[in-house]
């Protein structure tokens, strides 16, 4: 049997957490395809001469809550499916955390490792060329995503600057700060993650000293490692793409990070005990913790038994199958979902966008502080409906969100309703004159 496509399992737990709403049914019939999807052909002039055509897609997939917001990622095997996947996961994640932003996700279908530095500069100029009349401070704010980075975003900042002819940073976030970005941004996602752990630790039954393993040791999860690390948990496995390490007595995070910089974690194998494993064995590392923070469909049915952590922390968007998810369920292990736990990350981006907005530049401890209590408050409204509604903290997370988004639509659906009942067939307004 064919498994469902990411698009799929996404709209199905949308779908599984309305039922515990009472909704209008139009909520879900809007939910259920994306407000706008723009794909366009990249064209771009190589170093050796030669062009090269690139396929890129940019998806808006609700505005409800205000103007859409997602990162655009680089990637070889991106599609349609995916980029809506990720859309309505954006526009879930932006509701739980009260922003007022929709989601939207953009991509380019392209092996960024092959690019020189220049064709990647043309390449993101040539994305906003495309989608320019799509995206903007009040309509779709990108930031980064797989395999983008601040320079990306300073590009395309400064090419839709050049289009419509003034200086608009608040159109794109996760800018070099230099240029407008926010202090704090590039650790968001873990520190976000980190905040809800350490807010419920006591409910979770974490304490120092518990075992942790990272797989995928990319922005995110480096700075997961680094902030558990410090907090005096032990990173007993970690993982990248091109294998993963185990320790029982602990990594070594500066000798972990390093590696990292040097082209892989397998690089420090041998020393101080690490051992290499394979990468599919590393989410059967006996740990108390499971910090997934590399790729969709990661933990699935095949695998999901092997797990021994009682708590999984999602930095990364959809790393369980639906299917996953009920075994680890029936395992009771904890799953901390992704529209919760790696919304750190579009949170900074909105403020980001605020600080563009209002010429300000906020201290890192503002941007901290106000991240944990973002963090903090919106974990404990998700745990409020898992305890009340006694579902998982994921479709808890779900049903917090559709609740806002529906409101809004609702909200909107009213207005729209009175501008009927005071215009005529033919649009002109009704009512006496006087």
């Amino acid at each position: 049997m064919v498994g469902r496509s990411l698009f799929e399992n996404t709209l199905k737990r949308v779908l599984e957490a309305a039922e515990h709403l009472d909704l209008d049914p139009s909520v879900l019939e809007k939910l259920k395809q994306a407000l706008e999807m723009t794909q366009a052909r990249l064209s771009i002039r190589m170093d050796d001469g030669s062009t090269k055509s690139f396929l890129a897609f940019r998806c808006r997939y609700d505005d409800s809550l205000g103007p859409t917001k997602g990162g655009i990622r680089y990637h070889p095997q991106v599609n349609a499916d995916e980029v809506m996947a990720l859309a309505l996961m954006m526009t879930s994640k932006c509701a739980v955390m009260d922003l007022p932003f929709g989601g939207a996700k953009g991509c380019v279908k392209v092996e960024p490792r092959s690019l020189s530095n220049t064709e990647l500069e043309r390449l993101a100029r040539a994305y906003i060329r495309a989608f320019a009349r799509v995206i903007g401070p009040d309509r779709d704010i990108p930031a980064p995503d797989v395999a983008t980075n601040e320079w990306t975003m300073a590009w395309m900042m400064d090419e839709y600057s050049t289009i419509v002819g003034k200086r608009t940073p608040s159109m794109i976030t996760g800018k070099p700060v230099v240029l407008g970005g926010s202090l704090g941004r590039d650790d968001a996602t873990a520190r976000g993650g980190y905040n809800i752990m350490k807010h419920k630790a006591g409910t979770l039954g974490l304490k120092r000293g518990h075992r942790v393993v990272i797989v995928g040791v990319g922005n995110a999860g480096k700075h997961m490692a680094q902030l558990l690390a410090a907090d005096g948990y032990k990173i007993v496995g970690a993982g990248d793409s091109k294998g993963a390490v185990h320790v029982q007595d602990g990594l070594d995070i500066g000798e972990l990070l390093a590696a990292k910089r040097h082209g892989s974690v397998t690089s420090i194998a041998g020393s101080a005990g690490v051992s290499e494993i394979p990468r599919d064995a590393l989410l059967a590392v006996e740990c108390e913790i499971l910090v997934l923070a590399g790729i969709e469909n990661t933990v699935h049915e095949g695998n999901a038994g092997s797990i021994k952590a009682r708590l999984i922390v999602e930095l990364a968007n959809g790393p369980i199958t639906p299917e996953a998810d009920e075994i680890l369920s029936a395992m009771d292990v904890v799953i901390l979902p992704d529209i919760l736990a790696n919304a750190g990350g579009v949170t900074v981006s909105y403020f980001e966008w605020v600080q563009n907005r209002q010429g300000e530049r906020w201290t890192l401890e503002q941007v901290h502080e106000r991240l944990k209590t973002a963090m903090e408050r919106e974990a404990d409204a998700v745990w409020a409906y898992a305890r009340d509604k006694n579902i998982t903290l994921r479709t808890a997370a779900y049903v917090l969100a559709l609740s806002r988004i529906a409101a809004a639509m609702e909200a909107l659906d009213v207005e729209e309703e009175g501008d009927h009942r005071r215009s005529g067939k033919d649009g002109s307004l009704c009512g006496s004159a006087t």
